[in-house]
């Protein structure tokens, strides 16, 4: 019989075999779910020749969907329909409509409909990226972080994948939207109908103001929300615009290749961040992937004219880094709340973090044309510099804890709660 919510269960035999395969499978539909996410970006440079947008017009496109799925995350948790559906269903539900959004762009005659479009594809993949995330959990107690982590090189890959597409087939922009559009479902529909729920999962809730007020007042939630929004400052710009950074000294096919490999390459990144997680402590993993993207923020910009071979092996270098640590404060808050409102929980820190990407998506092409790349990418430094401060203050205190499932408070419930 399989475990309920509330039973120990120490991963052993057949029960870790099947979380394995469950995390691949999870995994695989978010790579495929999440790639309408930069399809306006991978194909920038037709897109602004096709509609005749500035470099600002071209952020806000990038924006809307950031703002979009602000704004669907705050629906989901006034709601509380994180917590109140199967996180399975969520995704496939925010796949059909980020598909259909995405491809809205195909039929849109110009810039105005087309900004309509990637804030509803943003509002629609809100439903998919926290509930991926919660449907994970569900399988994982001890080496969460790992597993976390592999969702996120998951995110990371899917986000990366309209870059590859556009690099590889030399495709009108139309066809790399076409087939972006396309893939989300299929992601869609293996969440839905090869996934499966865990042993650790919690039963529908129906969320009041007063859970609300229990998260937003708890230490861990706060200081885990802040390096997360450090992280963010840093994120979203890098992933934005590495791709016309790479322009400066490579060709429009070639600067496709290595933005799909910057941003891809942050998969292994999290990865190892996860494992680094579980094996020390959250807060200390985290902390480190802040210190090094920040360092490398703060010096790319300015090595722009540099040949391709110190280029790219720094632009990795920062992909690898500076996603890495993003799984890590979701697993904390996975890990510091009550379960029952764990997707409630997640989609609140999400949807802070990404309005300041709106920040710093638009005043990096605005920087850059003033003062140049150097000036544009340290502006994004002092984000991950709060993010560690955040981190090593949660693990002076209680965060070291946060252990990869050798937390103090873990007992039946298999989640810790401070408030």
């Amino acid at each position: 019989m399989r475990p309920g919510p509330t039973d120990t269960v120490d991963m052993a035999d057949g029960t870790a075999a099947e979380a394995r395969r469950q995390l691949l499978i999870l995994a695989l539909a978010l790579v495929l779910a999440m790639s309408p996410w930069f399809s306006t970006s991978a194909v920038a440079g037709q897109l602004s020749e096709a509609w005749d947008l500035s470099a600002a017009a071209l952020a806000w496109l990038v924006i809307a969907v950031q703002l979009g799925f602000v704004s669907g995350a705050v629906l989901i948790t006034l709601t509380g329909l994180a917590d109140r559906f199967g996180p399975r269903r969520l995704v496939l539900v925010g796949t059909l409509l980020a598909a259909t959004a995405n491809a809205l762009l195909l039929v849109a005659p110009g810039y105005s409909l087309g900004l309509v479009a990637r804030f509803a594809t943003g509002a629609a993949l809100a439903a998919v990226y926290p509930p991926a995330l919660k449907a994970m959990s569900s399988w994982y107690r001890t080496g969460r972080g790992l597993a976390l982590g592999v969702m996120i090189g998951a995110l990371t890959v899917g986000s990366a994948l309209p870059h590859l597409i556009n690099a590889l087939g030399g495709l009108h922009w139309k066809g790399t939207l076409a087939i972006a559009s396309a893939i989300t479902v299929v992601g869609g529909l293996i969440a839905e109908f090869v996934a499966d729920d865990g042993p650790f999962g919690s039963a529908p809730t129906r969320i009041s103001l007063g859970h609300v007020r229990g998260i937003v007042t708890n230490r861990k939630f706060l200081l885990a929300s802040t390096g997360y929004f450090g992280h963010m400052w840093e994120l979203y710009a890098m992933w934005a615009w590495i791709a016309a950074f790479f322009q400066e000294s490579l060709t429009e096919r070639a600067a496709s290749f290595a933005a799909f490999a910057a941003i891809g390459i942050g998969a292994a990144g999290s990865v190892h961040v996860g494992r680094l997680s579980d094996a020390v402590s959250r807060p200390r993993a985290a902390g480190r992937a802040l210190r090094w993207s920040g360092l490398t923020a703060a010096l790319i910009g300015f090595a722009a004219d540099a040949p391709w071979f110190i280029v790219v092996p720094l632009a990795l270098f920062w992909g690898f880094w500076v996603v890495a640590d993003s799984a890590q404060f979701s697993t904390i808050v996975t890990e510091v709340v009550e379960a029952r409102v764990i997707g409630t929980a997640l989609t609140l820190q999400l949807s802070l973090g990404f309005v300041l990407t709106v920040f710093t998506i638009f005043l990096v092409p605005l920087v850059r044309d003033a003062a140049g790349w150097g000036v544009a990418f340290l502006m994004l430094a002092p984000g991950p510099a709060l993010g560690a401060l955040a981190m090593s203050r949660l693990e002076r205190g209680e965060g070291r804890r946060l252990d990869g499932g050798r937390q103090r408070d873990v007992g039946d419930r298999g989640l810790a709660t401070e408030t």
